[in-house]
């Protein structure tokens, strides 16, 4: 039996429906994926299953948050640039807002008593999160001798070498484009392919976009810390192949330790708190940004001015490629499905970020498990349960982390 023909929605259905996908986009980019997977292509079919797949194929070998691309593509197959633009928006705007919300929260009340011990609660759990991630990207990734070795040696260079992460990301690439590559025998290159003139367009009109408003910011107030948050985080956005836990290391070691703009302690709230948030979790970088502005304020600026402006430039400089990613790359999509050595030099980098997040669990679980100079050891306990309850018996992150926070109000209050 054929299917049913696909249902081409207005611009202002779409809209809403972007709208809404921001609201409840919680649970990562395997749950974000999952429901644009039920709601767009099976309830309202605005798109079917071999173009959503294919889409999704060429998000993921892509740096930037896949679903969010994913989204941008969709909405840009629907109604063109407008909706492209509009779709990839919308999914990150209101978990923005909540998470600029809870930063103020962080960085004004972070000593109050019931906020300090919520976040002690907190940490463990974020190191089970880490965790989990570590587990289900490596027993999908590491199927092999090169695989493992490529993780082993990425966590080495990361973790004892200081070795830069871009340098593992393109490493790692070349590695698996020459050594993971599969014989999948001849493909079809489409005859018609877009002109190259439109996407020279395009990333001219990328650059402008970045360089006028940071000229701007960095003339009215001055360089620090807003030229370095918009070069340091444009740099992350195209690096962030396999998630953000792949370019939280990187991130985190240059924001605590190179720039200074928080603590680890900061840092490991940040992560949480972008766990509960909607949206992808490369939001956390926005946390960075804000605290980065709320510790160094500019001569002239409030420290919740400062935060404010850092928090939004971080925000645009983190996405804004991604989105023009896919406005580009989007007309290529068919043409670049039938170059598996894409897919190949992907594998490599994704084995590579296994590596990465263990020292990012190393990173953090020094800060939280050693906190005081001595083993504590109800952090790790509660780390334990808490991966358990992820792993096994499934329970949200989000859920996770409020037990956490309320477990940590608990501790302190009656033990």
């Amino acid at each position: 039996m054929s299917e049913s023909p696909l249902n081409r929605p207005d611009f202002a259905t779409a809209t809403r429906y972007w709208l809404r996908l921001g609201l409840l986009n919680f649970g990562g980019p395997a749950g974000q994926i999952a429901m644009m997977q039920r709601d767009l292509v099976e309830d309202r079919r605005w798109v079917d299953q071999p173009h959503f797949l294919q889409a999704l194929n060429f998000c993921m070998v892509l740096p930037g948050p896949e679903a969010q691309q994913l989204a941008t593509y969709i909405g840009w197959l629907l109604h063109g640039v407008r909706g492209g633009v509009t779709a990839g928006v919308l999914f990150v705007l209101p978990g923005a807002a909540v998470l600029f919300g809870l930063s103020w929260l962080a960085a004004a009340h972070g000593d109050a008593p019931l906020v300090r011990t919520a976040f002690e609660g907190l940490k463990p759990v974020v190191i089970a999160i880490i965790a989990e991630a570590l587990w289900r990207i490596g027993r999908r990734t590491l199927h092999g001798g090169i695989p493992v070795a490529l993780a082993v040696t990425a966590f080495i260079a990361i973790q004892f070498l200081g070795a830069p992460f871009p340098l593992i990301v393109l490493v790692a690439g070349a590695v698996g484009w020459f050594f993971l590559r599969k014989d999948q025998g001849s493909k079809t290159v489409p005859a018609q392919r877009p002109p190259v003139a439109r996407a020279l367009r395009l990333a001219a009109i990328y650059a402008v976009m970045i360089i006028v408003p940071t000229t701007a910011v960095v003339a009215a107030f001055g360089p620090a810390p807003f030229l370095d948050i918009a070069r340091f985080f444009t740099q992350a956005a195209f690096v962030t192949f396999g998630g953000a836990y792949a370019v939280l290391p990187y991130v985190a070691k240059a924001a605590v330790e190179n720039f200074q703009w928080l603590s680890p302690a900061e840092m490991i709230n940040g992560l949480a708190l972008a766990e509960t948030t909607p949206g992808p979790l490369i939001l956390v970088l926005q946390y960075v940004g804000f605290f980065a502005g709320w510790n160094h304020p500019p001569a002239g600026l409030s420290s919740l001015a400062a935060a404010g402006l850092s928090a939004v430039l971080t925000s645009y400089a983190t996405f804004l490629p991604s989105l023009f990613l896919i406005l580009i790359g989007a007309p290529y999509v068919a043409w670049i499905a039938t170059l598996p050595k894409l897919g190949s030099a992907f594998r490599g980098i994704t084995a590579a970020v296994v590596g990465v997040i263990a020292s990012l669990g190393w990173f953090f679980g020094q800060a939280v498990f050693f906190a005081n100079g001595e083993m504590d050891l109800v952090a790790i306990a509660v780390a334990l349960v808490a991966l358990i309850a992820g792993l096994r018996f499934k329970i949200a992150m989000p859920i996770l982390v409020v037990v956490g926070a309320l477990f940590g109000m608990a501790r302190y209050a009656f033990l």
